[in-house]
């Protein structure tokens, strides 16, 4: 049978993501760079847009987006391996991960990618237009990191980094790295002996920007040796955990989330519900002003920049804007699934716990219509009843 293949880039956020669950469960699997000819010739025209990472699987046919491609790879996998824990209280936990790894933590990771030129840019400049361009001679190459790196400059304010917000990132990042890395001197992942999809989800800005990027690599290395060590762990098809002495390779036990994963949790609490209720207000009231749109129609907007609008909320003691995509309600849309699915008793121990760490309105806030996905683009989903908590 013929392998996976992996179209992604080292630098890409969400690429890391899925090519960590690819070799931490052995699966076979070639990775190729969105700049091969045969990604723009043959993929790129099926998926419809630039975009990574992209799995082919030996059937030929095509799954793009993180969540997609893991769903996929876990049909594969036996199932004591699977990304999703069992009991209900970590199963609901590991989708808040999960959301919080690929959306809460943009700020810092595209502050520490963009914002230190002097120290990053020999290295980025190059992967980048070594991605995008691997066969490119050197002015092809200055060219496309012209083009690929104003638009990610530009996304960088549209996740809230600007001149004044930089310096409560930069502090929220170094909480954030002391937070995990004491959770990490007692486990070799964030739930126990073996990686979940809260792992997976922390995978995308903590390896290609914040583990790979010169500065941000040094800043880990420094103050956060734990942290970094998840990384190398999480990049290795091996346990690669020698340092816990004998750790067993399962789930805490009894649905336990220990003290060390609370603290973190509650700086999850902190750092996100706001920017989640602004995100699914704005969501409401751009579904109330397109109300005729039908179930699994497209959403009409510029794919390639991701964002409906600008939300606004308190973050900090100051003012934050951050750009709203549909996606973010797809992740929340897990989540909430997840619990949902849970028996009464299992959603009373959920609830108590969030609202315990300030998580609770996530439980609950959402738009009057439903996010989903279809030929790997964000459509209209269903209607259901609004809970705007803001």
């Amino acid at each position: 049978m013929n392998p996976y293949v992996f179209y992604a880039a080292p630098l890409s956020l969400y690429s890391g993501k899925a090519r960590s669950y690819l070799r931490k469960h052995g699966i076979d699997h070639v990775e190729r760079s969105v700049g091969d000819p045969r990604f723009a010739g043959e993929v790129l025209p099926q998926i419809g847009r630039l975009i990574m990472p992209v799995l082919e699987t030996p059937e030929g046919e095509l799954v793009q987006d993180t969540v997609d491609i893991i769903d996929h790879l876990e049909t594969k996998i036996a199932p004591e391996r699977s990304a999703y824990p069992r009991t209900a209280t970590q199963r609901v936990v590991a989708h808040l991960l999960e959301m919080f790894g690929g959306e809460g933590l943009l700020r810092p990771a595209m502050h520490y990618r963009w914002n230190f030129d002097e120290v990053n840019m020999p290295f980025i400049s190059e992967e980048l237009a070594t991605a995008l361009a691997p066969a490119g001679g050197r002015e092809v190459r200055e060219q496309v990191f012209e083009w690929a790196g104003g638009a990610l400059r530009e996304a960088t304010v549209a996740v809230g980094v600007t001149e004044r917000s930089v310096p409560e990132i930069e502090r929220s990042y170094e909480e954030f790295l002391t937070l995990l890395n004491a959770h990490l001197e007692t486990a070799p992942y964030l739930l126990g002996g073996r990686p979940t999809l809260g792992d997976f989800g922390f995978m995308a800005p903590l390896y290609a920007h914040l583990a790979r990027d010169p500065q941000p690599s040094l800043i880990m290395k420094r103050t956060a040796g734990r942290v970094w060590r998840w990384v190398e762990r999480m990049n290795s098809p091996a346990f690669d955990a020698g340092e816990y002495i004998d750790y067993p390779q399962q789930l805490f036990a009894d649905d336990e989330i220990p003290a060390t994963l609370r603290e973190l949790l509650a700086y999850i609490g902190e750092e996100h519900v706001a920017e989640m209720l602004a995100q699914v207000s704005f969501m409401d009231r751009w579904f109330a002003e397109h109300e005729d749109s039908d179930e699994g129609e497209v959403f009409a907007y510029d794919v390639a920049k991701r964002f409906l609008g600008m939300a606004t909320f308190a973050w900090r003691g100051q003012e934050m804007s951050v750009g709203v995509p549909p996606y973010r309600m797809l992740m929340l849309q897990r989540l909430q699934d997840a619990f949902a699915a849970c028996s009464e008793e299992e959603q009373r121990v959920v609830r108590a716990l969030f609202h315990e760490v300030a998580l609770e309105p996530l439980l609950d806030a959402r738009p009057r219509r439903r996010v989903a996905r279809a030929a790997n683009r964000e459509v209209w989903g269903a209607r259901e009843e609004a809970s705007l908590l803001a």
